[in-house]
């Protein structure tokens, strides 16, 4: 059986992209799937003279472990100022001290879900292009805007959006 890890890139305690990595776990059958919050797993500010002074923090070598143990990767990410989440880029710069293939060419699904049109787009298109670089494998990318007027209790209710998704997890699954 596939073990998938899943995870927003936000620190929120109602992260929408949260909800919508979620929702995506529940599409696939016959897998372990984990939804990982980067609120379990407290590290400091990334700097060269913290990591020289302590080495790499025992929560980001925990998440990395876990990333790394993954069959695939579900990840969907919060845009904030068209870039990653502080709490998003912070964990990501950590664990490329580890690593700097980061995602070690593990099959992944990347979204973004935001209040606005846009859906994210911004931030897609630069873990799109930089993300492979760090061992990425980006096997399908679904973008999710208007979240609040698209879904609803737990689901997409957008049908379009919805099968849209619905197909993206049927070829990530057969990635794995």
């Amino acid at each position: 059986m596939k073990k998938i890890i899943a995870f927003a890139g936000s620190n929120s305690q109602k992260s929408i992209n949260k909800e919508l990595a979620t929702y995506a776990t529940n599409l696939i059958d016959n897998s372990i799937t984990t939804v990982l919050d980067l609120n379990d797993f407290p590290i400091p500010v990334y700097g060269i003279d913290t990591e020289t002074e302590n080495g790499i923090p025992e929560n980001a070598q925990k998440f990395f472990d876990i990333v790394q143990s993954a069959d695939g990767i579900i990840l969907s990410l919060a845009e904030h100022n068209v870039n990653f989440s502080v709490a998003f880029k912070n964990m990501f710069d950590w664990m490329s001290r580890i690593n700097q293939k980061v995602w070690n060419n593990i099959p992944m699904l990347l979204m973004a879900a935001s209040p606005g049109g846009r859906g994210g787009a911004s931030v897609l298109s630069i873990a799109k292009n930089g993300f492979p670089h760090m061992g990425g494998n980006i096997i399908a990318d679904f973008s999710l805007p208007s979240f609040y007027d698209n879904f609803k209790e737990g689901t997409i209710i957008d049908d379009a959006l919805n099968t849209q998704l619905k197909e993206l997890v049927i070829k990530f699954k057969k990635s794995l």
